[in-house]
């Protein structure tokens, strides 16, 4: 499959915009609604939030050459302030990561554990989608949390952020 390293970015750029809006819908909640247990993997609106960020962070630092020695730090990620303050600063830093990509090394095998010790290899435009497509899932699942609480998600789908640039007078 042919990606090109813009449309490798601009979806991150999209990863990041949308992460913004449901932090931003999440920090609306009381904190019993943002703790509320849907019974779900990862429980509550906070813990989907927080496992979609730590996955975030554990990703880079294996791109970057630096995997975090743990997934979540339940002492230190479980804060909307961590996802407020600490999240946005991490996309960043995927941006900045992706602004060093060329073509050909986007496309380039990488090899990596997963958090088992499982050793993988996969070009680094599948492990950078595979980022954006985790978040919209679980985006995805906060939204349908909001909805069940009488609340109304802000909209997150890929056309409303190429809307919205496109009305800024982006591309």
């Amino acid at each position: 499959m042919a990606i090109t390293l813009e449309a490798l970015q601009t979806h991150l750029d999209y990863a990041a915009w949308a992460s913004s809006r449901i932090v931003r819908a999440a920090s609306l909640l009381t904190p019993e609604e943002l703790t509320r247990d849907f019974h779900t993997a990862d429980r509550s609106v906070l813990g989907t939030l927080v496992h979609l960020y730590a996955a975030d962070r554990v990703w880079l630092g294996r791109v970057e050459g630096n995997p975090p020695a743990s997934f979540i730090d339940p002492e230190r990620d479980m804060h909307l302030t961590v996802l407020q303050n600490d999240w946005p600063e991490l996309h960043q830093r995927w941006q900045k990561w992706a602004s060093g990509l060329t073509e050909d090394s986007l496309r380039s095998k990488f090899s990596y554990k997963d958090l088992k010790g499982n050793p993988y290899e996969n070009p680094l435009w599948q492990i950078t989608l595979h980022v954006v497509n985790h978040g919209t899932h679980h985006r995805g699942q906060v939204s349908g949390f909001l909805r069940a609480m009488g609340h109304t998600p802000p909209p997150l789908d890929l056309i409303a952020y190429y809307r919205e640039k496109a009305a800024a007078g982006g591309k």
